[in-house]
């Protein structure tokens, strides 16, 4: 995990993002009958050389900020702010700029990677977008040279993918994600399709590499305890939007979100008498719709701690006021009205009975 440098200017600088996808009716005349809420005002920094951890359930709207991040989607609204300029605002040759400082890592190693090229085609290929970064001549070297950096043999720069494991796939996307030197990686859920042990020698590669290419990371996943590893910040998000966030030790000791306490109540425990001590949190229900997300608090239709209050006014993203004049763990943002500590991880040593 690297050192933060939240004090310098952030790297990047998320507002506001929006992401809607339109519900249409009718065959010859279509209109617009709603819209499918997958990002709905998302705000976030990243320092440099920074990681933020975003985590959630599936469907809350995480991979949609990553290949907005990237521009494989557009957003509705909002800003994405790299180095201060607005990357939403750009298109052709000034995009392409910065497409090259923000690269993505994807979540599945066997379709991300074309089949029908062989290692060194898939690496190398970004140097045939941006011809600049190595002349032609130069290329194949670059490329053996990365498949070492990440691992793989270069000798093994002629094969195609399917002679290849997941985890050595992966590394594959990891290579090709720093064939153009970025300065961001967004690595969507990296690791999730991989064996548990893979998991690790993947995770700690991508801390190496952070040092070694001085790299900022937005490492999106699902698996609170990679994040924690990775992770400097973390953003717990649910349908589209981020309700608590704040750095690692905060969020896994010291949530005050009840989301964010659920989900930390849901990691596995290997220690037996430490399974004991925890509370299990079970939330009732099931996630609303994007296409019809409640009124006031979204989470309010699975909380424990749900008042007419909830109902009626969106809670912000922000300090909670019992917690603001504190210089605690617990003074750290939390979209919720009735926000209070809850230690829900139980620590690593506990006395013997």
């Amino acid at each position: 995990m690297a050192e933060s440098t939240t004090a310098a200017e952030p790297i990047l600088q998320v507002r506001g993002l929006v992401k809607h996808y339109p519900l249409t009716q009718g065959i010859l005349f279509r209109k617009q009958v709603g819209a499918v809420k997958a990002v709905d005002g998302v705000d976030f920094d990243l320092g440099a050389g920074e990681t933020l951890g975003i985590v959630g359930e599936s469907g809350c709207g995480k991979s949609t900020v990553a290949k907005m991040l990237v521009n494989l989607e557009r957003p509705t609204a909002g800003e994405i702010r790299y180095k201060g300029e607005d990357v939403t605002k750009l298109s052709g040759r000034a995009l392409k700029a910065v497409r090259r400082n923000i690269q993505m890592v994807f979540q599945d190693p066997y379709t991300s990677l074309n089949p029908r090229m062989t290692v060194g085609d898939i690496i190398g290929e970004p140097y045939e977008i941006h011809p600049e970064v190595a002349p032609k001549g130069d290329r194949r070297r670059q490329v053996q040279d990365l498949l070492d950096v990440v691992g793989l043999n270069p000798e093994y720069i002629n094969r195609y993918p399917h002679q290849f494991s997941g985890g050595q796939r992966q590394r594959i996307g990891i290579a090709r994600g720093l064939a153009l030197r970025p300065e961001i990686i967004v690595a969507d859920e990296p690791v999730s399709a991989l064996d548990v042990s893979v998991q690790a020698q993947v995770i700690n590669l991508m801390d190496r590499l952070q040092s070694e290419f001085a790299l900022s990371y937005v490492f999106i996943a699902h698996d609170l305890s990679i994040v924690r590893h990775i992770s400097d910040r973390v953003g717990v998000m649910y349908l589209g939007r981020i309700v608590e966030t704040g750095r690692d030790a905060e969020i896994y000791d010291h949530p005050t979100h009840p989301y964010t306490q659920a989900l930390l109540s849901a990691v596995p425990v290997p220690d037996p008498e430490a399974r004991e001590h925890r509370e299990r949190i079970i939330l009732s229900g099931d996630v609303p719709s994007p296409a019809n997300i409640p009124s006031g608090c979204r989470f309010r239709t699975r909380c424990w701690k749900a008042a007419e209050r909830c109902a009626m006014e969106v809670p912000l993203l922000a300090v909670p006021a019992e917690f603001r004049y504190e210089a605690g763990p617990a003074a750290h943002d939390s979209a919720c009205h009735f926000a209070e500590e809850k230690q829900v991880v139980p620590p690593e040593e506990l006395p013997k009975s």
